[in-house]
Formats: C-alpha cells, sequence, structure tokens
C-alpha cells in the first residue's frame, strides 16, 4: 500500500502562494486564503501538535467545518482552503472548480437490462445530456421497485409503473412519463417485456403548446445595447458578446466557444462550425461588433494563451462558457429598463428578435436560414408566427351576415 503524501504545512501554503501570483489571483484574493488558513487548518494542526498536512488530515479537518449541523457560508470557505491544499499536495496545481460528476447506476438485474435501452440511445447518437436525464429516471425507478421488492423485469405491473409515475409532480412528471414510455416500448419491441402498454401512456398523452418565441422590438434591443457601461474590462467584454447575439444571431455556445482564429480580419468575416448543429458557417463581421471585439480584445481581456475570444475576468482566467455568457446577456437586459415581463431574457430572445427584423424587412425565408446557421428551412419556419404583418395580410374578410338569419324563426336569437 502506499504511503500517503505528507508536506510541511508552511511549505505547502507557501507553494499555494506561489501558483496564484503565477496565475494571477487579485491581492484580495490571496489575502483570503490566507487569513482561512491561519484560523483554520494551521491553528487545527497546532492543536493536535502536528506540522505536516495530508488530505486525510484535511478531511479530518473539514467534517469539523460546521455550525450546529449546518454548514454556512464562512465554513464552506474553509473548507474551500483545504481542497485548495489537497489540489497542491496531490497534483501540483489547483483547480478551478471542484464539481464532481454524479453518476446514476442501474444496477441488479432489471439495471442490466435498463443499459441496453441507454446503448440503444447512445447507438442513436442522443446527445449526453438527454442520455443522463433518462439515467436519472430510470435510477429512481429501479431504486423505488427495489425498495418494493420488485428485482426482475417481469416482475413489474402496471400497477408499480402507475404508483412511481405518481411520486412525481410538476414539469418533471411528464419527463419521468416519456423516459418509462420510451424504456417499456423498447423492452417490448425486443422481447424483454411481454405487454405492451400503448394504453397506459393514453391518458398521459398531453398535446404541446406551441412555443411563441420571445422577441424584442428594434427601439428595445438598441436600448439593451446602449445600457452596456464600456469603461469596465466586464462592460467591455459583456457589450462584444451582446453584440454577436444581436447582431449575428450566434448562439451563447457559439459565443462562448469563438476563437481569436475564427475572425478573418481582412476580409471582415466570422468563420465558425455551429456548436449545435456542427454546421460551418461565415457571417459578416459587422463594424460595430467588429469595433466592440477590438475594444475588449486591447484593452479588456485578461493576458492569457488561450485562443478563445471571451476569458473569465478572475484568476484563473479561462475561457468563457455557454453559462457565463448566458448570465452575462441575462443581467444585461434586466438591468437596460425594458420590459421583460412574460418574456425570456437570455441570449436566444436575441437571435429570435433578429430573426424578427430580418422577417420585417421582406428578407426570404432561405436567407434567414442561413444566417441563423439552421440546418433545415423549416426551423426557421417558426418564425413565421411572430411575423404579425404577413400575418394580418393573410386574414380573410368575414362577410356581412344579413338580417334574416337573426329574425328567423320568429326571431329567436332576440330572446
Amino acid at each position: 500500500m502506499n504511503e500517503e503524501k505528507h508536506c510541511e504545512i508552511g511549505t505547502l501554503i507557501s507553494q499555494c502562494l506561489e501558483f496564484f501570483k503565477q496565475n494571477n489571483y487579485s491581492r484580495n484574493r490571496i489575502c483570503v486564503y490566507k487569513s482561512h488558513w491561519k484560523r483554520g487548518i494551521m491553528q487545527y494542526l497546532d492543536e493536535k501538535g502536528l506540522t505536516d498536512y495530508t488530505t486525510s488530515i484535511g478531511a479530518s479537518y473539514s467534517t469539523s467545518c460546521s455550525h450546529e449541523g449546518m454548514v454556512r457560508q464562512q465554513e464552506r470557505e474553509l473548507i474551500r482552503s483545504i481542497q485548495v491544499l489537497d489540489d497542491m499536495l496531490t497534483t501540483g496545481e489547483v483547480r478551478m472548480c471542484w464539481r464532481q460528476e454524479v453518476n446514476y447506476p442501474l444496477s441488479g438485474a432489471i439495471g442490466e437490462k435498463a443499459e441496453h435501452f441507454i446503448n440503444y440511445l447512445e447507438s442513436l447518437r442522443r446527445s449526453k445530456v438527454t442520455i443522463k436525464s433518462h439515467r436519472l429516471y430510470l435510477n429512481g425507478f429501479i431504486n423505488w421497485l427495489t425498495g418494493h421488492g420488485i428485482n426482475e423485469v417481469g416482475h413489474i405491473t402496471e400497477y408499480h409503473i402507475m404508483k412511481f409515475v405518481g411520486t412525481y409532480m410538476g414539469p418533471s412528471k411528464a419527463n419521468v412519463i416519456s423516459s418509462m414510455r420510451m424504456l417499456f416500448n423498447f423492452w417490448h419491441d425486443n422481447g424483454i417485456y411481454p405487454t405492451d402498454l400503448d394504453k397506459v401512456w393514453g391518458p398521459y398523452s398531453v398535446a404541446k403548446r406551441e412555443k411563441i418565441p420571445s422577441v424584442y422590438k428594434r427601439e428595445e434591443v438598441l436600448q439593451i445595447e446602449f445600457s452596456v457601461s464600456r469603461s469596465s474590462a466586464v462592460g467591455k467584454r459583456n457589450y462584444a458578446m451582446l453584440l454577436l447575439a444581436s447582431r449575428l444571431g450566434l448562439r451563447a455556445s457559439d459565443i462562448a466557444f469563438l476563437k481569436l482564429e475564427n475572425i478573418d480580419w481582412p476580409r471582415n468575416i466570422v468563420s465558425l462550425t455551429m456548436h449545435k448543429t456542427g454546421k460551418p458557417i461565415e457571417l459578416p463581421l459587422l463594424a460595430d461588433v467588429g469595433n466592440a471585439i477590438i475594444d475588449y480584445v486591447r484593452y479588456g481581456r485578461m493576458d492569457t494563451p488561450s485562443r478563445s475570444v471571451f476569458i473569465s475576468t478572475r484568476a484563473p482566467y479561462h475561457p468563457a462558457t455557454k453559462a457565463m455568457v448566458c448570465s452575462a446577456i441575462r443581467q444585461v437586459i434586466g438591468k437596460s429598463g425594458v420590459d421583460t415581463r412574460n418574456k425570456h431574457h437570455g441570449p436566444h430572445c436575441l437571435r429570435h428578435s433578429l430573426a424578427s427584423a430580418l422577417l420585417e424587412d421582406n428578407i426570404p425565408m432561405p436567407v434567414i436560414s442561413e444566417s441563423l446557421g439552421h440546418t433545415y428551412t423549416s426551423s426557421t419556419m417558426k418564425y413565421l408566427r411572430i411575423d404579425m404583418r404577413s400575418l394580418m395580410k393573410c386574414a380573410l374578410p368575414v362577410p356581412p351576415v344579413p338580417d334574416e338569419f337573426y329574425n328567423q324563426k320568429g326571431g329567436i336569437y332576440y330572446v
């Protein structure tokens, strides 16, 4: 068995501080960590008469970081300082975050058959998010069955399925029913489950309501753009990201993954492969958009070897994520003073607004489809629902109703 790594606590902290300096951590953040270590793990070691740090000592200290059984923000910060020490001790560097991947195992004989369904979804090239969602619900279903003494697929009845579905409420219930329906259809088609449950799902079939895209008028989009203060690095970054959404209609993922080499400055072209569809696309680099990017890259972007255009504003600097873009644009729209009631206010609504503006300018549908990077023109057709001016042209005149209609049968309609 390998001996657990250890290091003198002062030396380990010095290594962490050197890492912070090399990765441009702010002076204030470094002072916060120093304070946490001084009143936290260093005091803990001193009380026990120890000088060397190990991950097991850090784990022991972390378990003591609670207040009446609850972990408050200050205790959470102390635990984070221990995770920093663990990283430095084991890997020689500090991770940006400590999010752990959550797994949803499908155990037992039923789980083995459920894995066949998951493999089938993977063969259809369903996204990782979709497959993880199915795993979540199937994991819950198998755990529920096990708790009720059901360990074989053949022992599952309609009663068990309905009782499990009944444990869910709200929007998630529709997702559970969808997973159950797909699972049992797959099992039935492949001879794993003998009964066809089509009639069971009938009462749960609910027609989907057509979604009307959230759009903002031209003047509202301009108000959103003008509301951004570009005096800070964050403002310069957020303004450039906003224009890429409002002027070019890029999705949040494409803005986040945009590389410096995607911008062809001599040709004034933005050339990229869209993250969602895998479709290559070229868009004109409008003057306002280009100037916003230049302003950010020259005077707001942090010094980093990353080729991503957009970078986080806090050390250690890392490429932007989809969540970062969505959060930034959502905050800008929220603070712009534009009425967002009953409307989405993220980057996708700016994409919808651009499509609406193009429709108002009588731009042909195939051109709009190409500009938005849609694989099929049918994806663009949903925007016809918001083209009220064109819809009004399709309205049929209502013929007048003759007086005889109201006077028939002795004027019964006047009663």
